[in-house]
Parts: structure tokens; C-alpha cells; sequence
């Protein structure tokens, strides 16, 4: 698992699957790390080489900032460059669909098919990230794990899957406080509608129905924005492939695979 330079920040790098051929980058959700997408790798090994990595601010990464989406975007390209990929699959979500949005308009050239997941281009009402940057830095990650859990799960995936629900949200109290502020400050500025027309290539656009962090409205919003989106819905919260892994998968490696 190689660490990356990306202009001083360490991005750690994960690699599996095919050692050629078309490949897959995957981007996690806030408070996050590689392993969110332990549920997609092996459906998509088989075809793709593989390539995941943990956000400055997160997991193993560096948490240099200033954080943007444009500074979020470039460490992907970074990536791209260190591994001498010309051209890839994305795959994002919820802020890895956010910096998927800024890659397909400032990078299309590196990119083919784009997967933008339980995201949202715009945050019209910043508070809810404002309010988490105060509670973190008053009383710790796990201060607001519960309520994170509960936006990212149905509550019948939090009963049915409890040991699945608690290793996420140790994933998420372990993410470093620096990084997580830092993406909330980034969060709270979000503001990329007019990126949207200029994002050319083929996009799968994949809601959750029960999702209220993003909603269904909002990825509808970017569908219609989008020259070239369709979009697909699943039964699922927020981390819809972890609450719906088969049809995720299915979904994923379908459109990918397309010609």
C-alpha cells in the first residue's frame, strides 16, 4: 500500500484487483476510510484494477491543509500521476461524489465513466457543519458518532446489522479531528452547481430513499444538470453500499462495464 506525495500531504494508497487494465478509483464519504468499500472490492476485482485511498485529514493519509474541493480534486490527480494512469473510472461517495463533481469538470480528460453516490453539489445551509466543527473540537469524534450512524443507516439495518453499525462508527471516532474539520469547512462552502453542465462524461447518479443527508431531490437536481446522468435508486440511508451491497455492486460494475 504505497503513500503518495500530493504537494507535501502523504495520501495513503490502496491497490487491488487486475494488475492492468481499466481501472477504478474509489472515494470515501466524510469520516471515512478505505475500508468503507471493503463490500465493492471483490465484485469489482474481477474486472478493474482497484485503487482506493484515504482524504488528506483521514485514515492513514496526511492532514495538511488548507482543505478545498479543488485541493481534494488535485490529490487525485496526483495519484493518477504517481501511478501512471492516464485514464480511469470514479467512483464517489457523498464528498467523494462531491470531488468526483469537480474532477469530471476540471479533469475530464482522466476520466471515463463517473460514479457520483448519496451526494449533493451544494450545501444551501452550512450550520449542520458549523455545529459539528463545535462539537468535535469541544468533546471528541465520538461525540457524534450516534447521530452520524443514525443519518447513515436505516434503523433497520441498525438492528439487523449492530456489529456492522459499530465497526463503522469506530472507523469514524478514529478519524483525526484536524482532518474533520477541515472537510467541514470545506463542506460548509459547497457551492459547485455550476460545475454541473460541464461535467461531459457519462455519470451514474445512485440515491438512497431513505437518505437525509442527501437527499433524493438533491440527486435529482444534478441528474437534470448533468448532460449525460442517469441516476438509479436504492433502499438505503446515506452509505448505501454498505446497507445494499448487491444491488450497489450490480449497479456499479453494470454501468462500467457499459461499451
Amino acid at each position: 500500500m504505497p503513500m503518495i506525495d500530493a504537494d507535501g500531504c502523504p495520501i495513503h494508497v490502496a491497490i487491488d484487483g487486475r494488475d492492468s487494465g481499466p481501472t477504478v478509483l474509489l472515494s470515501n464519504s466524510l469520516g471515512t476510510t478505505i475500508k468503507m468499500w471493503e463490500p465493492q472490492v471483490a465484485a469489482l476485482a474481477n474486472y478493474f484494477r482497484v485503487i482506493r485511498y484515504d482524504r488528506r485529514g483521514h485514515g492513514k493519509s496526511g492532514t495538511t491543509g488548507p482543505y478545498s474541493f479543488e485541493r481534494f480534486g488535485r490529490d487525485v490527480v496526483a495519484i493518477l500521476d504517481a501511478l501512471n494512469i492516464r485514464t480511469a473510472h470514479w467512483c464517489g461517495l457523498s464528498m467523494g461524489g462531491m470531488v468526483g463533481q469537480w474532477l469530471g469538470a476540471n479533469a475530464s480528460d482522466r476520466f471515463d465513466r463517473i460514479v457520483l453516490a448519496n451526494t449533493t453539489c451544494h450545501i444551501a445551509d452550512p450550520t449542520r457543519f458549523q455545529d459539528r466543527i463545535k462539537a468535535v473540537t469541544a468533546n471528541g469524534m465520538a461525540s457524534i458518532a450516534d447521530a452520524v450512524m443514525a443519518s447513515w443507516f436505516t434503523e433497520d439495518f441498525r438492528e439487523r446489522e449492530a456489529g456492522i453499525v459499530q465497526e463503522t462508527r469506530r472507523m469514524f471516532s478514529a478519524t483525526p479531528i484536524a482532518g474533520y474539520v477541515g472537510c467541514c469547512e470545506a463542506l460548509s462552502r459547497l457551492d459547485q452547481r455550476d460545475l454541473l453542465p460541464k461535467v461531459t462524461r457519462p455519470v451514474l447518479i445512485i440515491a438512497g430513499r431513505h437518505d437525509t443527508s442527501t437527499t433524493v431531490e438533491q440527486a435529482e437536481f444534478m441528474r437534470k444538470a448533468i448532460p449525460k446522468a442517469d441516476m438509479t435508486l436504492l433502499d438505503a440511508a446515506h452509505l448505501s453500499n454498505v446497507e445494499q451491497p448487491y444491488p450497489f455492486n450490480d449497479a456499479l460494475v453494470g454501468f462500467l462495464m457499459q461499451r
